[in-house]
C-alpha cells in the first residue's frame, strides 16, 4: 500500500508538468471571415505562413464568410482562449461592425486580446476616365455645381469603400449618389465603363484599370506619395487634408488568450514584418506593413471603432 500510495504522489506531482508544455504544442487555426481569394484572405494566408516558420508548428486558415465578415469573427470570439484559435480581422470586422450592426454578437474591445496590425492600405480617390475632372479640386467643384448626379460605387451596404465615400461625402461637402454592388470587382468594372463615375478603393484593385487609361486617380491618402501611384497626389496635396483614412487588418485572438500566447505570436509576426520578405511582398499588394504591440493595436480598434462610427451615423447606414 506505502508504495502504491508513493507512485500515486509521484504521478501527481508529474501532472501539471506534463500539462504545462511550451506554447504552442499543436497547429494553430486562423479564422479568415471572408471568402478565399479577396484581400483579407489573401494577407491572411501569408500571415499563416509566417507564424508557421515561427513557431515551428502548422497554421490551418479556415474561411468562414458571411454577413460582412461577422459570421466568422462571431465564431472566432466565442472559440476557446488558449491561444490555439486566431482570427484576421480588418477595417470591417474590427472597427465598421459595432455601428453597423443593430445585434452584432460581439464588441471588438472586449471580445478579443490584440496581437498585431498587420498592414493599412491607402484609399484611391478615383474616376471614369470621361468625367471631366483632371484634379480633385476640379471633381469637388464639379459634385457641387451638380448635388446628388455624379455617382460612385462601392462593393456593398456598410462596406469599407462605401463608407469611404460617405466621410469623403462629409469632408468634402459634397452629395454623391451611392451605388451598392455585391462585392469590389462589378463595382470597380462598372467604374471603367462609365457607369458609375466614382469610387474610393484600394490601389490594388484599381491599378490594372488606371494603367488602361479608363480610370483616373486623383488623390490618395495617407502622409506621402505610394510608390506604386508617384504621380498621385495624397489627399493633402490635392487640397482636402481632413480626408485622412485607411483600410487595414490584424491579427487578434479570442479575449483571455494567455499572455505567454498573445506575446509569442507578437513576437513571431512583428520580426516577420520587419524581414525583407513579407514587407516586399505587402508592399507589391499597395499595403504598408505596420506591425505593433497588443496594447498599441488595441487603443488602434479603440480610435477605428469612434472614426467610423462617425461616418456610419453620417450615412445613416444600417444592417440588421
Amino acid at each position: 500500500m506505502a508504495r502504491l500510495l508513493t507512485a500515486l504522489c509521484l504521478l501527481a506531482m508529474l501532472a501539471p508538468a506534463a500539462l504545462a508544455q511550451p506554447y504552442p504544442s499543436k497547429p494553430l487555426r486562423l479564422i479568415v471571415p471572408f471568402p478565399p481569394g479577396g484581400p483579407t484572405d489573401i494577407v491572411g494566408r501569408l500571415v499563416a505562413q509566417e507564424i508557421e516558420k515561427g513557431l515551428g508548428q502548422a497554421v490551418v486558415v479556415e474561411n468562414r464568410p458571411g454577413a460582412g465578415g461577422t459570421v466568422g469573427s462571431t465564431a472566432a470570439a466565442r472559440a476557446p482562449a488558449d491561444g490555439y484559435t486566431l482570427l484576421y480581422g480588418s477595417t470591417s470586422t474590427l472597427a465598421i461592425a459595432p455601428s453597423l450592426y443593430r445585434n452584432l454578437a460581439y464588441d471588438p474591445r472586449s471580445a478579443f486580446a490584440p496581437i498585431s496590425l498587420v498592414s493599412r492600405g491607402p484609399i484611391v480617390i478615383a474616376v471614369n476616365a470621361e468625367v471631366p475632372a483632371r484634379s480633385l479640386k476640379e471633381f469637388i467643384a464639379l459634385a457641387r455645381r451638380s448635388p446628388g448626379k455624379l455617382s460612385y460605387g462601392s462593393a456593398g451596404n456598410g462596406t469599407p469603400p462605401h463608407l469611404a465615400g460617405e466621410l469623403f461625402k462629409t469632408v468634402a461637402g459634397v452629395d454623391l449618389l451611392h451605388v451598392p454592388y455585391k462585392g469590389g470587382a462589378p463595382s470597380i468594372n462598372d467604374l471603367a465603363a462609365g457607369v458609375v463615375q466614382a469610387i474610393f478603393e484600394g490601389q490594388v484593385a484599381l491599378i490594372p484599370h488606371l494603367k488602361s487609361g479608363k480610370v483616373r486617380a486623383l488623390a490618395i491618402t495617407g502622409d506621402a506619395r505610394n510608390a506604386a501611384l508617384p504621380d498621385v497626389p495624397t489627399a493633402a496635396e490635392a487640397g482636402l487634408p481632413q480626408y485622412d483614412a485607411h483600410f487595414w487588418s490584424g491579427l487578434v485572438a479570442p479575449a483571455g488568450t494567455p499572455a505567454e500566447a498573445v506575446s509569442t505570436l507578437n513576437a513571431v509576426l512583428v520580426k516577420a514584418l520587419a524581414a525583407p520578405g513579407l514587407r516586399e511582398t505587402l508592399t507589391r499588394y499597395g499595403l504598408e506593413p505596420a506591425g505593433n504591440s497588443p496594447q498599441q493595436f488595441a487603443a488602434y480598434i479603440d480610435a477605428e471603432i469612434k472614426r467610423w462610427a462617425a461616418v456610419v451615423a453620417a450615412s445613416g447606414a444600417k444592417i440588421d
